[in-house]
């Protein structure tokens, strides 16, 4: 099969990490029999310094007429005058915006060959956890009416959270499919005994659930969730929530896994086109010193092949080189903290990888 990828390699470490998941998709490509082409745009600092605009017309022309797009990172100090419509965090709105992306992706993962990094308590991670979170990326109260006013204490702001069903309705559908090809398990985040927007959440994702029988579904309110994941990770497979609590709960996942430089993302919207990401940043102060960990690029490169182009014998094949890199003792400078092992560069630590596939 023949794919046509856009690469977004950004800012800080984001070009080094993007030609690492670029070497990876090659190999697999020729182990496999596919051919993937790869073109490349410019977003975020780079895009300023090369055209002016954080995104140019270009860079969304050329991610609209690709299969799928990989990004790197974008953003650092040296944009901060940068006006706020200008900014290169703005550009991944835009982009965004652009794709029709209305799905975030999510997975916090617990590599048993990292346990002991996690925060967690020896015996709930000894179990290990592995979470897809279903985040609605478009909707809710970051995109509804807001504004100040005088209200009976003077002033005061206000957000509005509002939902259609139409959008509850496209995010649990991502969340149940995505469910069938793992453990058949979702729980869905609201706070319905509060939120009338959550009422309707709650609502509709059970009547979605019908045309899945297969799945089991679990209700949990959000603050329950919040406990949960520290209390007993193990339980979640496939979470969906709103843009609010999915935002706040994914990097609470995040952090229990130990290592936010595994961690990959997806963003998808209503075609099989989606934009994957690391959910780290550009790291400027590393930049160039071939030091940053590829795997969570590498990973959101797997995830590609698996929710964009239905690889999935190629996507594992990935992930289990990257599950035995971390078996065999291998590690990055972010993973080895004070342990004293011999830390590998972002170059050698892609070398592996390809030897491991």
């Amino acid at each position: 099969m023949e794919f046509n990828i856009a690469l977004l390699r950004g800012d800080g470490i984001g070009p080094e990490i993007v030609d690492s998941a670029v070497d990876v998709l090659k190999k697999t490509a020729e182990k496999f029999g596919h051919k993937f082409n790869f073109t490349p745009y410019l977003i975020g600092g780079a895009a300023i310094d090369e055209t002016g605009k954080s995104l140019p017309d270009e860079t969304v022309e050329g991610c609209l007429a690709s299969d799928s797009v990989l990004l790197g990172s974008v953003g650092g100090p040296k944009w901060d005058s940068q006006p706020p419509s200008n900014r290169p965090e703005k550009a991944l709105l835009g982009i965004r915006a652009a794709l029709g992306l209305f799905t975030n992706l999510r997975p916090a993962k617990l590599y048993s060959a990292l346990k002991e990094a996690s925060p967690l308590r020896a015996d709930i991670a000894e179990k290990g956890f592995d979470i897809m979170i279903v985040r609605e990326l478009t909707g809710g109260i970051y995109f509804g009416e807001r504004g100040r006013r005088n209200g009976e204490n003077g002033e005061e702001a206000y957000d509005t959270e509002c939902y259609s069903k139409m959008e509850i309705e496209r995010i649990a559908k991502v969340a149940f499919e995505t469910a069938m090809k793992r453990n058949k398990n979702v729980i869905s985040i609201d706070k319905s005994n509060v939120l009338e927007s959550s009422r309707l959440w709650r609502e509709t994702v059970h009547e979605m659930a019908k045309d899945y029988p297969e799945v089991t579904l679990t209700d949990m309110l959000v603050d329950n969730a919040a406990m949960q994941i520290v209390k007993n990770p193990a339980q979640f497979d496939v979470i969906v929530t709103s843009n609010m609590f999915g935002d706040i709960l994914s990097d609470e996942a995040s952090q229990v896994t130990g290592s936010i430089g595994m961690l990959p993302s997806a963003s998808l919207g209503a075609t099989k086109r989606g934009m994957y990401e690391p959910i780290h940043g550009s790291a400027p102060d590393i930049a160039g010193q071939n030091i940053a960990n590829p795997i969570a690029t590498i990973l959101s490169a797997s995830m590609m092949l698996r929710y964009s182009f239905d690889l999935e014998k190629e996507a594992d094949a990935i992930d289990n080189a990257v599950n035995k890199f971390l078996e065999l003792g291998f590690r990055t400078a972010d993973l080895a903290g004070n342990t004293g092992v011999k830390t590998l560069s972002t170059t050698e630590v892609t070398e592996k990888i390809l030897e491991l596939l």
